[in-house]
């Protein structure tokens, strides 16, 4: 149970920074219905945000989980310098490259008549990028509190200066035309104001950790970067395929369904606002990436960290499973949330987000599930599955759009999600096996997605406000119980929730 509690604790450091961080986030994003009536007016930050992932992706090029993989051996200061050294270079070049192809790309993306988002977007990315390693250091050196606050604080800007645009100056300007801030204020371009509060969130966070780039001293040894490069590139291609699986439906929407331009537009924007209800899971699950990652590598060299591994998986679950009955039971709230400020038109299509956040839960057991190929050098495994499910991804959404649209979007998400959980378990059980319990663990999806539908089902029969909260809070405790009862030779032995729960 230590190595259980020492990765509770990590997560605990390490992720409430990054569910503070990202929760803050989410919250300014789920403000936009307040903002802007019409989710039309949406669909091009929409589309940069379903850019950025990939880019960064390419920018980073594995490094940060080289970074991991390869402290544990070695000098680690000639490796933070060398690797930062490449990474300086690179996002260099690469931001250059974006500037020079600024208008191409906006073309391609379908955002021609705002070339200035690519711009904004090339230094967000620029910014986020060249933290990389700062951040990963931090975290291997067991440094929280400093990376809370790096992490915090850029949000934190980038909320504030939303604010600050969006509210008091925006007001400010309705009875001031034809002052200073009225002639340079962009009444017609508001959404514009989110991502120049993003660029400058990630600027300040670049200028916190000011003192882990003072401390790079700019040696590079060329065999240690071609041995990092051996073991990352495959990384890439994991990566690459798995932001196709989670945003080309996003990226491709407006090209591949056959709708007017402006009706696309608003279709894009409704469905880039149903997956920012659904990622409530996987805000969990970066929070758990953050300290698993290190976690796995530091217990590989441990006797049987196998054990350990499949423990972790079976809390795991359980907490994505009490996440997806929050989300699923409760998601007519939202419905009713923007009924109450009279934007019925981002009602539409709530009906998908269960659907969206089990696929979510899908691929953080495939997160887990990946230390097999991380901790054996077979990456490239890795990134065979990661294509597999990339290429099922663009065939799906590709015949479902047209048909269904975003209820395809998701089907395909969805059906990737599983598809690369079910083969990396397959695989992994051949070349690392560890003993998860997975009747137990199929056990408890299926039967929260059975509670999820037993509540569907008594909500059609009588929908009344407040038969609906009831029933959902009584399916959630019952589900509650159940593990209580289950896990209870498990729970117990944890040191807050044993004396809460079994006093």
């Amino acid at each position: 149970m230590s190595g259980i509690k020492k990765l509770a604790g990590q997560t605990l450091w390490y992720g409430v920074p990054t569910i503070a961080s990202r929760f803050l986030g989410y919250l300014m994003n789920l403000s936009l219905p307040l903002l802007f009536a019409q989710p039309a007016t949406t669909a091009d930050l929409t589309q940069v945000y379903a850019i950025i992932p990939f880019l960064n992706v390419l920018f980073t090029y594995g490094l940060e989980t080289a970074y991991f993989r390869f402290s544990q051996e070695g000098d680690k200061k000639k490796l933070y310098d060398t690797l930062s050294v490449s990474l300086i270079g690179s996002t260099i070049l690469f931001t250059i490259l974006l500037l020079l192809f600024r208008n191409t790309i906006a073309r391609w993306a379908s955002l021609e008549n705002h070339p200035e988002y690519i711009t904004l977007m090339a230094g967000i990315i620029f910014f986020d990028a060249i933290s990389t390693l700062a951040f990963a250091r931090l975290r291997q050196e067991n440094r929280p509190k400093r990376y809370a606050f790096a992490r915090i604080a850029g949000v934190v800007m980038n909320i504030a200066v939303v604010i600050i645009f969006l509210g008091f100056i925006h007001k400010y300007v309705q009875s001031h035309r034809d002052s200073f801030l009225g002639t340079i204020y962009n009444e017609n371009n508001r959404i514009s104001y989110y991502l120049i509060g993003n660029l400058c969130g990630s600027i300040l966070t670049f200028f916190i950790l000011r003192k882990e780039f003072t401390e790079i001293r700019f040696r590079f040894d060329a065999a240690l970067w071609k041995k990092v490069m051996h073991y990352a590139y495959p990384l890439v291609i994991v990566g690459m395929g798995g932001m196709v699986n989670d945003m080309l439906s996003r990226l491709i929407y407006q090209h591949v369904v056959d709708l007017p331009e402006h009706e696309a537009k608003t279709q894009l924007g409704l469905f880039g606002q149903i997956y920012r209800i659904a990622v409530l899971v996987t805000i969990m699950i970066q929070a758990f990436r953050m300290a698993a990652e290190p976690f796995f590598f530091s217990r590989s060299k441990e006797e049987n960290p196998q054990r350990t591994y499949a423990r972790v998986m079976k809390f795991f679950v359980i907490a994505c499973c009490f996440m997806f009955l929050f989300i699923s039971l409760y998601i007519d709230v939202f419905a009713w949330f923007f009924e109450a400020i009279d934007k019925p038109a981002w009602m539409v299509g709530l009906n998908i987000v269960p659907l969206l956040a089990l696929g979510n839960i899908f691929l953080g057991i495939y997160y887990n599930l990946s230390i097999w190929y991380k901790l054996s050098n077979k990456n490239m495994s890795g990134a065979f599955i990661t294509l597999a499910g990339a290429v099922l991804t663009i065939v799906l959404n590709i015949l479902l759009i047209p048909r269904l649209y975003y209820l395809g979007a998701a089907i395909a998400t969805f059906s990737c999600y599983l598809f690369m959980m079910v083969v990396s378990y397959v695989m992994g059980q051949k070349h690392y096996p560890v003993p998860y319990a997975r009747k137990k663990l199929i056990t408890y999806i299926v039967l929260v997605v059975l509670l999820y539908l037993i509540h569907l089902g008594l909500v059609y029969l009588w929908p009344n406000r407040w038969f609906n909260l009831a029933t959902a809070t009584l399916l959630l405790g019952f589900f509650t119980w159940l593990i209580v009862r289950v896990e209870e030779k498990e729970l117990k032995n944890m040191p807050v929730v044993g004396k809460l729960l079994y006093k």
